[in-house]
């Protein structure tokens, strides 16, 4: 099996319901860092996304959007209230057999060079800071992300540090 990112389409998930089911079970084992998803939200996010990658059947997957996306997200929207133009990673994740191989740090190198075609020129994200996660953290750090603000979600029960890359 190739390491490389295979696009995840609306189409893909409806004719492959292994699938849709790995990539709920990798996103949902991390609700508490990403968020929960239905079936119904994962095939209306991939069908919004600049880009929806994954690698493997589903070792890893990253989704993110432009300022055009129809989409809810608090952090997201906190984002377009700041920048007229951006691609928004909203969540990234490794499932724990696939960790140290390099997953995440390949989804945003493509994430930076279609974000590059696209002439977008800065790539944000968020990171929970409550509850903590410093390992994002530092990964973020390590690609050149740099602090643009901070947030709270849903009345204070968890907060976030917002995040920047200006792309080259």
């Amino acid at each position: 099996m190739t390491n490389d990112p295979i696009s995840v389409t609306p189409a893909d998930l409806a004719a492959s319901p292994d699938l849709a089911q790995a990539l709920l079970a990798l996103n949902n084992a991390h609700a508490v860092e990403l968020s929960w998803l239905e079936p119904s939200r994962l095939a209306h996010l991939a069908a919004q996304a600049f880009l929806a990658e994954r690698i493997g059947q589903a070792d890893a997957l990253l989704l993110a959007f432009d300022q055009d996306a129809d989409y809810d997200s608090p952090n997201f929207l906190w984002f377009r209230e700041r920048f007229p133009r951006f691609v928004y990673v909203d969540r990234i994740v490794v499932a724990a057999q696939a960790r140290g191989r390099g997953h995440a740090r390949r989804l945003y190198q493509t994430l930076f060079e279609r974000a590059r075609a696209a002439r977008h020129e800065r790539i944000v994200c968020e990171v929970n800071s409550n509850p903590p996660n410093p390992a994002s953290d530092a990964f973020h750090a390590d690609l050149g992300f740099t602090v643009v603000g901070t947030g709270e979600i849903h009345g204070g029960d968890k907060t976030v540090t917002y995040l920047a890359r200006a792309l080259d």
